[in-house]
């Protein structure tokens, strides 16, 4: 599932990119939750789902929307304005850093360890390999626009903990994702018509609003179900390495679809994120070390009537 939701959000670049020829920028961010949010609410009767009505869950949904799309959309929109999207891309790949941090100070499932931190730095080093060293010609310009990406990946991070709730409220992934959009659209809004004044925009073609579809129904409404799963099965650090995996499903897109050529520092960057994502998951290491030493012995006579000392270790 993070897997597909990389590729679903690696995506969102080539909708982007089209969408933008036509569209401003938050003219496009509230076409993107607002569609994803009629998508979803249309299909929650499928799912056997709707959404809750108590004052509790939906000031939930206005705070998850908030943290997750309305603060970093508005701090990344603006960013990217001052500097590259390559920096823009590394700046942001910073969100499980500020998760491993907010989830070891707020939750007691999910301290940090060791292995984890290292994977967390070696997967930001692969990211930045990927990029190359147009990475560091650009920073120290623009310090504001910087520490704007940063602060949206921090807000990125808080939402991941933030979002944890839901399944403590009971709300599935369908409701949940079709909440949080529709608070999103109701907060993006307003910015939106003042900002950008979309009545006066000439009407987009044909591929604008194929890439708008592309951008709200994929990489926003069904992304969404997936990264809500994630967050109810796996946790917020465990969900928020897509940012690591973002990149590296740009990049293949863009070779397999256009045509592009990998360097060999994509593939040293993607063996990078590799190592790093499985220093965080833990299972090899796990696998390894039970390889050297041996799975632990039963229980001996003398440990105390039903302790299976090396099960409880």
């Amino acid at each position: 599932m993070l897997l597909a939701l990389s590729v679903l959000w690696g995506g969102s670049f080539f909708f982007t990119g089209i969408a933008l020829q036509a569209l401003p920028p938050f003219t496009l961010v509230v076409l993107r939750v607002g569609v994803a949010a009629l998508v979803l609410n249309l299909a929650l009767p499928l799912t056997g789902s709707r959404l809750p009505r108590t004052r509790a869950v939906w000031t939930a949904f206005a705070g998850m929307g908030l943290l997750n799309n309305v603060l970093p959309f508005c701090l990344i929109v603006w960013g990217q304005t001052h500097i590259a999207s390559g920096l823009a891309a590394i700046l942001n790949a910073t969100t499980p850093l500020f998760a491993v941090a907010v989830a070891h100070l707020s939750t007691s499932d999910e301290r940090m360890t060791g292995n984890r931190l290292a994977g967390v730095l070696v997967g930001l080093g692969g990211v930045a390999v990927m990029i190359g060293p147009a990475l560091l010609t650009a920073l120290g310009t623009n310090v504001l626009a910087q520490i704007a990406v940063l602060a949206a990946a921090l807000s990125y991070a808080v939402a991941g903990v933030f979002g944890r709730r839901f399944k403590q409220m009971g709300v599935p992934p369908v409701a949940t994702a079709a909440g949080q959009v529709t608070a999103s659209t109701l907060l993006l809004l307003p910015i939106a018509l003042v900002v950008d004044r979309p009545w006066t925009l000439a009407m987009p073609g044909l591929p604008v609003w194929g890439a708008v579809l592309g951008i709200a129904t994929l990489s926003t409404a069904l992304a969404y179900v997936l990264y809500f799963r994630i967050l109810a099965t796996a946790g917020a650090t465990n969900l928020l390495l897509v940012t690591f995996l973002i990149p590296v499903s740009a990049i293949l897109l863009g070779t397999l679809v256009l045509g592009e050529r990998l360097d060999f520092r994509h593939y040293l960057g993607m063996a990078l994120i590799g190592c790093g994502l499985a220093a965080i998951d833990g299972r090899l290491l796990r696998r390894d070390r039970l390889s050297r030493f041996g799975r632990p012995q039963p229980s001996k006579p003398s440990d105390p009537p039903g302790v299976d000392l090396g099960r409880d270790i």
